[in-house]
């Protein structure tokens, strides 16, 4: 018996927004941080099997008619579509599980994530509701100042009551009650008929539907007469069997042995009491709910129903959408009768079907990752399809960076397609067309997969003459020839390369013609290059189609043969894993399946230990990576022709490697789902992570910012950020421990909101490390030299010298002055003058002219020397005690930095400038307190040599500067008698090393 129990008052209430979210942050952020890849995002997600939610908006004053959204779910995240254009708004935060249902209202948005009910507020989370039974949850709905849902199991409804809440943080919801149906019912969806106080329709996977009031314990009687002896004291009005909503109970459902009265789509029509009904064995039903009567039925073939909806603008229609991809269109007047029927709408089941209210336009959406929107120009015509948004129907095994500027990359898939997916924006992305295959499909009554070509199995590409004729290649699987593709036209190419039969061979081995294996463009993409199975290697003109060369592979070597063929191998037995050509088109390599490397006309065999399963040359640097069957890779120096590195350590078959766009990096996936980047100079591991499923393929960005990568179980194309381009990273072996879990990029990316995840693995937290930075002591019996480069030293020495040699024969031209409004300040570079406010007495104070010619005149370079020697002040009298406490005091070195940073013009011009006895005593205080610290010797001496030079014969003039000069003097000759200890010490040490030696 159904029955109703209360919320219970123990439960304890949901945790506030704030605490929620530490809570979710930290259960998502991985133990560590990534070292060199973050995620960013993920691309080419439209939606899922969960059905989209529409909404319509009018404004007052609005003369385009109302505006329409879309809500799609990606899995854990939802995003939300214009539906004028179909462009991206934006796109919500990852739940704490996959998405089951959604829902909106307003301004806000519902979702259902394991046994939570999240609610949204332009993409932000304000509230969130939990399941009390800590069961799952697989409808929700939005009924007036109601939340219901629906357990996983359908056995229960729960009713929560969101009127006495604000979308805030303090926002709570209570728990009005639990509805229990009966054992023989399980509850899939909810219907609010229209007009219905507080009832709702509830539909079951036994084919029966209930009426219930969710408000009060009784109903009304007034409104339901017919119900009146069911309806007086218990919740349930009325029962519908489905002996009533179907024809035949015991149908079987489309493509399965199970009974097909399981309902699968309860919708309402424009007519009050009128709902259209759809069950899975494709059985439709418009039923009355107050007559509890059956008005007509219809029948839709190809697969179980799966989504209804009635058109709104005047026309009875009933739009139906089956499990197989097709659109059904009845006309209501004529009792059901079929209009149109648009096979192959969708590549997969259709998850939902949606009217636009007051408009001929009919929204579908897919399994198959796309939404589409179909116009209705006529009440009798068929409709054509006006706008949509898709991407891969299944997960892409095959990805590739095209051009030069990282914005699009290449994708293939097992659902027969090549798409161009767009880095900057999603609604560039597109799939090359193959044909007029629609029109062929429908004329055939077949699915429009399978007209498609078959899976991509390589590509390749040339960006060079990609405006002149077609640049893209691709083999395919089990056919013997290759296609050309043209980027610039988004469609299929003029030509297919095939094999043609071998003239020098005999016999049998005439007409064996294997199947594509792998392709090549050239560099300069005039030719393209295609291997086959049967170690056939031929080239074509990409331009006009022609036949221009075959290669020929050659006698197999003996060891060879001896270890993968018994005897002699054939030519015919030797097949072609990978081709490529060099950036000048002077070599062509390939290798083979038994483990050789081939270049042109037999000039080298190269045996590798182990089968080359595939190759990718970096035409920059000649480096050749070839993925070997042992589990390792080996790069190849195409100019030596030698193994150069060996890159090893995978616990799984190498999938897919990249080059970085310098060449030091070779990134690599693996079947243990670990991602591995490899420098390549030392041959070291330097960066390793795993993620939750393992990629197929790899590619890195031209432009060196992102890592893409795809996955088995994901139809999206994943990116990571190299944290490389934005901070200083640095890079050490990785080992088997320490790698650790990633988790996969979201769609939502970093751009939403500062307080990401994946933007504070971005954040540099340490200021750049500055090269010329003197490093600290390494102990204090040492001298510290300086990192700049000797000829910086000698340079400012014989600058006069070299001025001289230099002198431009035309006077030089002064810099462009600034406006009158911008003063700058003097030194050697251009600074403006900061606007300084100041109080009213302050400015009274400095009327004289002396002080407003004062304010400004210093430099930088002088007012670090000012504020570097007062820290550094302190009566010296020679003992050590002093000393030492000269170098405590001299702790800030932004003058001596500054300084270090200065080429040697511009401090040559500073040091000149020093024109005061002040400021020429504070500048031999200075560098006397350097000496002291035993630090930047050489820089010191180089520095004094100019100075004394420029400024000997004024110290000498003044008494006052003996003082100074002779602390300079002292220190001087001690550290001086320091290094030249230090030197003979390493000096003879070396010696006793050599001759022991």
């Amino acid at each position: 018996m159904p029955s109703i129990a209360s919320a219970d008052n123990s439960v304890s209430p949901p945790p506030r927004k704030r605490l929620r979210q530490e809570e979710s942050t930290t259960s998502r952020k991985p133990s560590k941080e990534p070292r060199l890849f973050v995620p960013f995002r993920a691309l080419g997600l439209i939606t899922n099997h969960i059905p989209f939610v529409l909404q319509t908006r009018s404004h007052k004053g609005a003369t385009e008619g109302p505006r329409v959204h879309l809500l799609t779910c990606l899995g854990r995240s939802w995003a939300l579509w214009e539906g004028g254009k179909m462009t991206l708004l934006f796109v919500g935060p990852d739940a704490p599980d996959y998405i089951s249902s959604m829902a909106m209202d307003g301004d806000a948005v519902w979702v259902a994530s394991a046994s939570f009910v999240i609610k949204y507020l332009r993409g932000k989370e304000v509230s969130r509701v939990a399941n009390p039974l800590e069961t799952n949850l697989s409808f929700i709905t939005i009924f007036g100042s109601h939340l219901l849902a629906l357990a996983e199991n359908g056995d229960r409804m729960l009713v929560w009551n969101t009127s006495n809440g604000v979308p805030t943080s303090d926002f709570q919801t209570e728990l009005e009650s639990t509805i229990s149906f009966g054992p023989n019912f399980s509850a899939t969806s909810i219907l609010h008929p229209a007009t219905y106080l507080n009832k709702v329709v509830v539909a079951s996977s036994q084919g029966d539907m209930q009426l219930w009031n969710i408000q009060t314990q009784f109903a009304s009687i007034q409104c339901f007469g017919y119900f009146r002896t069911n309806a007086c004291l218990r919740t349930l009005i009325h029962n519908f069997p489905a002996s009533r909503l179907l024809t035949s109970p015991e149908t079987l459902a489309s493509g399965s042995s199970e009974r097909g009265r399981a309902i699968t789509s309860v919708v309402q029509s424009p007519a009050i009491d009128v709902v259209g009904i759809g069950f899975t064995s494709g059985e439709i039903s418009v039923y009355d709910i107050r007559a509890d009567e059956r008005l007509m039925r219809m029948f839709m073939e190809g697969g179980g129903i799966r989504a209804l909806g009635f058109r709104s603008d005047g026309h009875p229609i009933l739009a139906s959408a089956s499990s197989a991809g097709h659109i059904a269109l009845w006309d209501l007047n004529e009792g059901g009768r079929l209009l149109h029927m648009i096979r192959g709408a969708h590549d997969a089941a259709i998850t939902a079907v949606e009217w636009v209210p007051g408009q001929p336009v009919l929204i579908t959406s897919s399994e198959d990752n796309s939404v589409k929107q179909w116009l209705f120009e006529s009440p009798t015509a068929p409709p054509r399809l006006l706008k949509f948004r898709s991407g891969h129907q299944t997960p892409p095994h095959l990805i590739r960076y095209y051009g030069d500027d990282g914005k699009q990359l290449l994708t293939a898939s097992r659902d027969r397609s090549l798409r161009c997916t767009s880095v900057v924006r999603d609604s560039r992305s597109f799939e090359l067309s193959q044909g007029s295959l629609l029109k062929k499909a429908t004329s055939l009554s077949i699915p429009l997969a399978s007209l498609k070509f078959p899976p991509i199995t390589s590509i390749s590409y040339s960006t060079t003459r990609s405006k002149d004729w077609d640049d893209i290649l691709t083999t395919h699987t089990d056919e013997t020839f290759v296609r050309t593709w043209t980027m610039l036209g988004k469609r299929l190419g003029k030509y297919s390369f095939g094999f043609a039969d071998d003239p020098k061979a005999k016999g049998k081995e005439r007409g064996v013609i294997g199947t594509a294996k792998t392709v090549c463009v050239t560099a300069c993409g005039n030719f393209g290059l295609a291997g086959s199975s049967t170690g056939q290697i031929q080239m074509w003109n990409m331009q006009s189609g022609i036949k221009r060369k075959s290669y020929t592979l050659g006698p197999c070597p003996p060891e060879v043969a001896a270890r993968f063929y018994s005897g002699t191998a054939k030519r015919s037995e030797r097949s072609i894993s990978g081709i490529a050509t060099d950036s000048l088109n002077r070599v062509v390599i390939a290798s083979t399946l038994d483990g050789t490397i081939n270049t042109t006309k037999l000039e080298h065999t190269l045996v590798l230990p182990s089968t080359a399963v595939s190759i990718l040359l970096q035409r920059d640097s000649g480096l050749l990576a070839v993925i070997c069957d042992d589990m390792t890779v080996r790069i190849i120096d195409i100019e030596t022709r030698r193994i150069v590195r060996e890159l090893s350590g995978f616990h799984g078959r190498i999938l897919d490697i990249t080059f970085s766009p310098d060449s030091r990096w070779l990134v690599a996936s693996s079947l243990d789902s670990v991602i591995r980047t490899f420098d390549v100079p030392t041959g070291r591991l330097i960066d390793a992570f795993r993620t939750s499923s393992i990629a197929t393929s790899v590619s890195f960005s031209p432009t060196n910012d992102f890592l893409a990568t795809a996955h088995v179980d994901s139809v999206g194309v994943f990116l990571w950020a190299n944290r490389a381009q934005y901070a200083d990273v640095s890079f050490k072996s990785v080992s088997d421990e320490e790698i650790f879990d990633v988790s996969l990029p979201s769609v939502q990316g970093v751009a939403e909101d500062e307080a990401l995840e994946a933007l504070t693995a971005l954040e540099v937290s340490d200021a750049p490390v500055d090269v010329f930075s003197t490093p600290p002591q390494l102990e204090g019996d040492l001298i510290t030299l300086t990192l700049l480069p000797r000829s910086r030293w000698q340079t400012l020495l014989n600058l006069e010298v070299i001025q001289q040699r230099n002198k431009p024969k035309e006077p030089p031209k002064a810099p462009e002055k600034a406006p009158f409004f911008l003063p700058t300040l003097p030194g050697v570079e251009t600074r403006f003058a900061p606007q300084v406010k100041e109080s009213a007495k302050e400015t009274k104070k400095d009327t004289r002219r002396l002080q407003k010619a004062v304010i400004g005149t210093e430099s930088v370079f002088q007012q670090k020397l000012t504020s570097e020697a007062r820290d550094g002040e302190c009566e010296s009298s020679g003992d050590a005690s002093v000393v030492q406490t000269l170098i405590e005091a001299f702790t800030d070195e932004n003058f001596f930095n500054y300084m270090k940073m200065l080429s040697p013009a511009a401090l040559d011009l500073e040091l000149r400038s020093l024109v005061t006895l002040d400021s020429l005593s504070l500048f031999v205080n200075a560098l006397t307190q350097r000496l002291h610290s035993h630090r930047d010797f050489e820089a010191v001496q180089a520095i004094q040599n100019v100075f004394l030079r420029m400024h000997g014969d004024v110290l000498i003039a003044n008494q006052g500067m003996q003082s100074e000069l002779e602390k300079l003097s002292q220190a001087q000759q001690k550290e001086s008698q320091r290094i030249l200890e230090l030197i003979a010490s390493s000096l003879g040490t070396l010696g006793f090393v050599k001759d022991t030696l």
